[in-house]
C-alpha cells in the first residue's frame, strides 16, 4: 500500500473517531514515549525518578493524559483542546530540563505538539509562534545555567531546534492549506456534480414521461443493438406480437409481412434492419392475429457517433396505422363497386353508338361528329373504370405458386410488341431462363405489362426499352429500363402515387390516368417485394421490381399460397 493510501486510511479513521477519542490518540504517543521514559530509568539512568524537575513534568504529562480521557470535549469548543499541545510544551519543559543530564535530546519531542498545533488548522498565528517559542524556551534555561561559556549544544538547541520546529510547523500548515483547498474544490465539483445529475435526472423523467404518453412506439438502441429506451406504447405493440411474453427470438413472434399471413423473416425485422445502418419509411407490418390484428407502420432514423462520425445507434419508430388501412380498403371496395356498375351502362352506351354509326350513313357530318366524341369520351370513361377496377383488385388475394418469371417477361414483351413497332421503340430482353419465383402469374404479369406499355409510352420519337433480370440471395430482380424522357427526382419519389402524372407527360399529351404504376406497386407488394424507380429528365428512367425467389431454386412444381 502506497503512503499516501496509508494517509488517506488513517484520515478517514481518525475522523470517525468522537472527539475524546480523537484528543486522546493525538496525545498518546507523547504519552507512551514519555511511560518508556520512566520505566526505562531506574536501570539505565539511576536517580533520574529522584530528580524533582523531571518527576514533576512525567506529573504533568499523566495529568494532562488523564484530561483527554475525563474532560467531556464534544461539549466543548474545539479550539479548546488545543490547550493539551500547549500545556505538553511546558510539560517538556520540565521532563527536558530534569533529564538533560543524561538525556540531553529530549527537547526533540516538542515535535508532537508542535505538529498537533500546526495540523488542527486553528490558531494559524499562535501555532507558528509557539512551534518556534516553546522549542526556544524548553532549551533556554540550559543556556542560561551555562552561561558565561555556552556549549556549541546549547546554542544549537536554543537557535536551530526552534527554528527547525517552526520549518516543521509552516510545512504542515501549508500542506494542510493546500490540502483544504483542495477538499473545498473536490467539495465544489461534487456539489456540482450531485446538482448535474439531479437535473440529468428530472430531464430523463420528463423525457421518459412524455415518450410514454405520445401514441407512437419508439425503440432506441446503440451501435451494437443493445436496447437503451422502450416507451410505454411500443411495449403495447410487443404485447401483441408476444402475448405469452415466452418468445426466445424475434422469429417466433406474430410479426408478419403486408398479407397479414407471411411470417416476417428476422432479417426485415425493423431493428435489425436499423442495426445494419438503415434508414427507412412507411415500412408497414402485422402485429397479433384475429381480430386483434393491427397494421403498424415503422419507421428508423440512424445516429452518428460523435467520436469518429461513424454508426452510433438507432431510433425506431412504431405507429398504428389499422384505421387508416381500413379506411383505404373501404374506400377501394367502393372505388370497385362504384366502377363495377358504371361498366354494364357504359357498355350499352358504346354498344349502342357503333350500331347507330355503322346503320346510319345518311347521318349529318356534324351529326356524326358528335357522335365520335361521345364514343372517344365512353371509350376513355370505360379505360377509366378499367384501371380503377384494377387498382381495387390489386389489392385482393394473389395465389402464389411456382412461376417461371423468363416465360412472363416473354409473354409481356410479345404482347407490347405492336404498341413498341407503332411508337419505333425498341425492345430487349436479358433474362435467364428458368427464373423460378413464388409468384401469381395473372397479377405479376399484369404488373409487368403495365411497366413496359409506360416504358414504351414514355419514349416518344423512338428510343430502346430493355427488360433485365437477376437472381441473388434468395431476392429476384427485374429491371425495365427506357431512355425515354424521364423525370426529376422528385418526380419520381410521387410517380407510385394514384392519379400523379408528370408535367412533361400531360404537355406532351400522352394517354393515361396515373393509375398504372400504382396498381404495379401494389401487386408487387402483395407478393412481399418492392418497386423503386430512379430517373434523370432526358435521360430515361429504370424501374427496379424486387422479388422474394421463394424456397426452390429450379423446382417448377405448384404450390398455390393464398395471401388475403
Amino acid at each position: 500500500m502506497s503512503e499516501q493510501a496509508i494517509l488517506r486510511t488513517a484520515g478517514r479513521f481518525f475522523r470517525k473517531l468522537r472527539p475524546r477519542a480523537r484528543v486522546a490518540v493525538s496525545e498518546l504517543p507523547l504519552t507512551i514515549i514519555v511511560g518508556g521514559l520512566v520505566i526505562a530509568a531506574p536501570s539505565l539512568w539511576p536517580g533520574l525518578l529522584q530528580n524533582w524537575v523531571f518527576v514533576t513534568g512525567v506529573v504533568l504529562h499523566g495529568i494532562l493524559f488523564l484530561g483527554c480521557l475525563l474532560i467531556p470535549w464534544e461539549r466543548l469548543e474545539p479550539k479548546a483542546s488545543l490547550a493539551i499541545p500547549i500545556l505538553d510544551l511546558l510539560a517538556l519543559c520540565f521532563t527536558r530540563n530534569g533529564a538533560f543530564s543524561v538525556i540531553p535530546g529530549l527537547t526533540v519531542l516538542s515535535v508532537f505538539p508542535v505538529i498537533w498545533l500546526a495540523a488542527s488548522g486553528m490558531l494559524s498565528r499562535t501555532s507558528l509562534i509557539l512551534s518556534f517559542a516553546g522549542p526556544f524556551l524548553i532549551a533556554l534555561p540550559t543556556l542560561l545555567a551555562h552561561l558565561p561559556n555556552p556549549t556549541a549544544s546549547d546554542i544549537s538547541s536554543v537557535l536551530l531546534l526552534p527554528l527547525m520546529m517552526f520549518a516543521v510547523a509552516l510545512s504542515i500548515r501549508l500542506a494542510g492549506s493546500y490540502a483544504r483547498l483542495q477538499e473545498r474544490r473536490v467539495k465544489h465539483r461534487d456539489r456540482a456534480l450531485r446538482q448535474l445529475l439531479a437535473a440529468s435526472r428530472e430531464r430523463e423523467t420528463l423525457l421518459q414521461t412524455i415518450l410514454d404518453t405520445i401514441d407512437v412506439g419508439i425503440v432506441a438502441i446503440d451501435s451494437k443493438g443493445e436496447t437503451l429506451l422502450v416507451n410505454n406504447q411500443q411495449k403495447a405493440f410487443l404485447g401483441l406480437a408476444d402475448p405469452t411474453g415466452s418468445a426466445p427470438s424475434d422469429g417466433d413472434r406474430l410479426v408478419f409481412g403486408q398479407d397479414r399471413h407471411t411470417p416476417l423473416p428476422p432479417e426485415k425485422d425493423p431493428v435489425k434492419r436499423a442495426v445494419q445502418g438503415e434508414t427507412y419509411s412507411d415500412y408497414l407490418l402485422w402485429f397479433g392475429t384475429g381480430t386483434e390484428q393491427r397494421a403498424i407502420s415503422t419507421a428508423a432514423r440512424g445516429m452518428s457517433n460523435d467520436v469518429d462520425g461513424g454508426f452510433g445507434g438507432a431510433v425506431v419508430f412504431y405507429r398504428d396505422l389499422t384505421d387508416v388501412v381500413n379506411a383505404l380498403a373501404a374506400k377501394d371496395e367502393l372505388v370497385a363497386n362504384v366502377s363495377h356498375e358504371f361498366g354494364g351502362p357504359l357498355t350499352a352506351i358504346l354498344g349502342n353508338l357503333d350500331i347507330v354509326m355503322r346503320n346510319a350513313p345518311e347521318l349529318e357530318a356534324g351529326t356524326r361528329r358528335g357522335l365520335e366524341v361521345a364514343e372517344r369520351n365512353a371509350e376513355r370513361l370505360r379505360v377509366l373504370v378499367q384501371d380503377l377496377l384494377s387498382s381495387a383488385a390489386s389489392v385482393e388475394s394473389v395465389q402464389l405458386r411456382r412461376t417461371d418469371l423468363a416465360g412472363l417477361v416473354e409473354n409481356s414483351l410479345g404482347s407490347a410488341r405492336a404498341q413498341a413497332d407503332a411508337a419505333n421503340v425498341g425492345l430487349v430482353a436479358d433474362v435467364p431462363a428458368p427464373l423460378w419465383a413464388d409468384a401469381d402469374p395473372l397479377r405479376l404479369g399484369q404488373a409487368l405489362d403495365n411497366l413496359v406499355s409506360n416504358a414504351i409510352k414514355y419514349s416518344p420519337g423512338g428510343g430502346l426499352v430493355s427488360v433485365s433480370a437477376t437472381r441473388d440471395e434468395g431476392w429476384v430482380r427485374l429491371e425495365v429500363r427506357d431512355t425515354g424522357m424521364g423525370m426529376t427526382e422528385d418526380e419520381a419519389a410521387r410517380i407510385f402515387t394514384r392519379f400523379f402524372r408528370t408535367p412533361a407527360a400531360r404537355q406532351a399529351s400522352i394517354p393515361g390516368v396515373g393509375l398504372g404504376l400504382s396498381i404495379t406497386k401494389s401487386i408487387v407488394e402483395r407478393h412481399g417485394g418492392s418497386i423503386t424507380c430512379s430517373s434523370r429528365p432526358g435521360k430515361g428512367s429504370t424501374f427496379t421490381v424486387a422479388l422474394p425467389a421463394g424456397n426452390g431454386a429450379g423446382d417448377p412444381d405448384v404450390r398455390p399460397q393464398s395471401l388475403n
